[in-house]
């Protein structure tokens, strides 16, 4: 025979300070790695929701990134008409080449500066980023230091807004226009004219990587595989969503810090969780003792309690969603390992996220719990209704 769960639920309403303390306790620690894993949720849904199915993106072999990429414009000059490469209105090919950089820029979080991706481009570049909307201004002007940003650097960074002036390379660059993209990774990108930055820079000939447009999925494999195995060439092809999903490597850090600090606390709230319902064994000895005398077994009476300690731990990663829920959908950014530039990004508490933190809550109750339900099951009759 079960004892009923409305026993558990009324004593744990009769201990309330000590019943909120262990609950709190677990709720920071739930807190914490639900923090961890929503910025790990925000950067992956940043990266892998970025990149267009049909672009491939051209690198030299043995490059991580563009950034550490030696790309020369020789090649780019005999890989854009290769066939499989879709073509615009005009009839020219859908090929950009490409040059990125980074410059520091300050803001309130970052005074002393942060690395800024400055993507050089050709005005096929942009036609291929069809998805980059301008929402004020304009596009930069060929041939001019004029600077369009992405709508994540124009909010961060006070000196990149519409109207404002930003020095790097041989001179200032106007800001011109801010853009948007719905593919999140672009926002955090500067644009400008690539002969411009590519002579600002002393590096006229040999630039970063180049983006193409495959006219269908079939053809962007071939092309793919086309490019690799072309020895003249020495390019690394792969798509640029592929590209993008590569670089959610930069959460990885703050995903395993954070599981290591919520672990730790883990070990004092399980402790606490144990504290608490061994001392409510002792507090509650007669009435152990009565429960045996109207027939209730041992096994019932150690699952009573360590149902207890599970809506213990419940009540705790309730708490500590309910502490992580402000976090949703607040940008913030986080030094990039692959193009060592800052990305910005949304924090996102999913329902997977919150599934965890649950399951960590349990997992903790039933770790705190599982020693003092034994306990409880093992004592005597006789001298449970002896202690006081």
């Amino acid at each position: 025979m079960a004892i009923p769960l409305s026993y558990n639920v009324r004593n744990l309403a009769v201990r309330k300070t000590t019943t909120v303390m262990t609950a709190l306790g677990i709720a920071l620690t739930v807190a914490v790695l639900l923090a961890a894993f929503s910025l790990v949720e925000g950067l992956r849904t940043t990266f892998e929701g970025s990149g267009h199915p049909l672009n491939v993106l051209l690198t030299r072999k043995g490059s991580d990134s563009e950034l550490s990429s030696n790309f020369p414009r020789s090649v780019f000059n005999d890989l854009k008409f290769k066939q499989g490469i879709a073509k615009n209105a005009n009839g020219e090919p859908l090929a950009s080449l490409e040059m990125v950089t980074v410059i520091m820029l300050s803001s309130e979080e970052f005074p002393e500066g942060a690395n800024v991706n400055v993507r050089g481009v050709t005005p096929t570049g942009i036609e291929i980023r069809e998805d980059c909307r301008l929402t004020s201004g304009r596009w930069f002007t060929p041939g001019r230091r004029e600077v369009t940003v992405g709508s994540s650097v124009a909010k961060r960074y006070p000196t990149a807004h519409l109207g404002g002036k930003l020095k790097f390379g041989r001179g200032e660059w106007d800001v011109v226009g801010v853009y948007d993209s719905v593919q999140a990774a672009r926002n955090s990108e500067m644009m400008v004219d690539l002969n411009q930055a590519a002579g600002d820079f002393e590096r006229s000939e040999v630039l970063s990587s180049a983006l193409i447009r495959a006219t269908d999925e079939v053809a962007r494999q071939a092309l793919i595989n086309d490019l690799e195995f072309d020895t003249r060439l020495n390019v690394k092809a792969r798509t640029e969503k592929e590209y993008y999903a590569l670089q959610t490597s930069s959460g990885d850090l703050v995903k395993y810090l954070g599981t290591f600090v919520a672990v730790i606390m883990a070990v004092g709230s399980c402790f606490a969780a144990m504290n608490t319902m061994y001392a409510a064994v002792a507090r509650r000895s007669k009435e152990i003792g009565t429960l045996r005398v109207l027939g209730f077994s041992k096994v019932s009476i150690m699952l009573s309690f360590l149902i207890e300690s599970l809506l213990l731990s419940i009540l705790g990663g309730l708490l500590g969603i309910l502490l992580v829920m402000p976090l949703n959908g607040i940008t913030t950014g986080i030094g990039n390992f692959v193009t060592f530039s800052e990305v910005a990004f949304k924090l996102r508490v999913s329902p997977e996220i919150m599934m965890r933190g649950m399951i960590f809550a349990l997992f903790m109750g039933a770790f705190g719990g599982l020693l003092p339900a034994f306990s409880a099951a093992r004592k005597q009759i006789l001298t449970a209704l002896r202690q006081i």
